[in-house]
């Protein structure tokens, strides 16, 4: 995705985006360290490559930003490298604002999460007051949702409660999320041709996923006239689940941990008889990895009284496709 996002940011140089309407959510799932970002737009392939995608960053293990309304590549980077020196969304938010690169924060729309050093979901979301109506955002608990140019605000409420009300995993909510939005001028501006918006897009990450590499990266980047882009995402969404055969529900739970939170030392028991050899990653809730190794048989120890105290997530995979991921505290 880096490459994609550079060579799409080039493009952006050259091609005004005007007001660029957006309705849009970004997520966390503390339980195994997804986080996930959906949304559809006005624009389309013709536009700008990949359309409504551009406002996409995601940063695995650590969380993801959303830039839109004018947007401009300028922001979205600026955004992306305060996540990544440790700033909480609302700083990130904060220090844009003050720190515009066209000095027009009044023109701008974010919505951001992520995870703190304990593990806890952050989310912030910002509206200038110079975008488009309708306008305006919804930061829950773990979720930001935002829009500018819409219907009105039934639409982010209705994305909001397909969110919330979805079973599953994150995914799953998600793509529920944006069909809350499936109606004919979700984005005004596409009321015309009777379709919701002209682009969508569905992304999730797990937390050792390569940001080239996302476990889950689906674009409906443009449609035929009057063919609804949610739909069509929906469609490749359930054949990403039928390929994939949802590993993650079905799957034994193999491993677990004898003490948690940890103190001195924790231990994994392998609850199924096999040596298999599996992949063991320790992340920190800020997404630094603090362990890779490979461990077989039982059981596996290690020594955590050097680490900070906090929650960390370990994942253990296999060459068959398992992954398991666990949430440990540290005392």
């Amino acid at each position: 995705m880096k490459k994609y996002l550079l060579s799409v940011i080039l493009c952006a140089f050259l091609i005004p985006l005007s007001a660029q309407d957006t309705f849009s959510i970004v997520a966390v799932d503390t339980l195994n360290g997804q986080i996930g970002s959906a949304g559809a737009s006005c624009i389309d392939n013709n536009d700008i490559a990949g359309g409504a995608i551009i406002i996409s960053d995601i940063i695995p293990g650590r969380g993801a930003i959303h830039t839109q309304s004018y947007w401009i590549p300028a922001n979205q980077l600026n955004a992306h490298n305060r996540m990544l020196l440790g700033d909480s969304p609302d700083e990130i938010i904060a220090w844009l604002e003050a720190n515009d690169a066209q000095g027009q924060p009044a023109k701008r729309q974010y919505g951001i999460v992520d995870t703190d050093s304990d593990g806890h979901p952050r989310s912030a979301a910002f509206t200038g007051a110079a975008c488009m109506d309708w306008k305006g955002h919804i930061a829950g608990v773990n979720y930001s949702i935002q829009g500018n140019i819409l219907l009105g605000q039934h639409i982010i409420d209705s994305i909001e409660a397909g969110f919330l009300h979805a079973e599953g995993t994150l995914a799953d909510k998600l793509m529920a999320a944006l069909q809350g939005a499936n109606v004919p001028g979700a984005d005004s501006r596409c009321l015309s041709e009777g379709v919701s918006s002209l682009s969508a897009f569905l992304r999730l990450a797990n937390p050792d996923d390569d940001p080239d590499s996302l476990y889950l990266d689906l674009n409906v980047a443009e449609t035929p006239f009057g063919v609804e882009p949610i739909t069509a995402l929906q469609e490749l969404y359930d054949e990403w689940k039928q390929l994939t055969g949802l590993r993650e529900k079905h799957q034994p739970v193999r491993w677990q941990l004898t003490q948690n939170p940890a103190e001195a030392n924790c231990q994994l028991i392998n609850k199924l008889p096999t040596n298999e050899a599996f992949s063991l990653v320790v992340y920190q809730a800020t997404g630094q990895a603090v362990l890779r190794t490979t461990v077989s048989g039982q059981s596996f120890s290690f020594a955590v009284a050097h680490w900070p105290a906090g929650l960390y997530l370990i994942t253990l995979s296999n060459a068959d496709g398992y992954c398991q991921t666990l949430k440990m505290m540290l005392k």
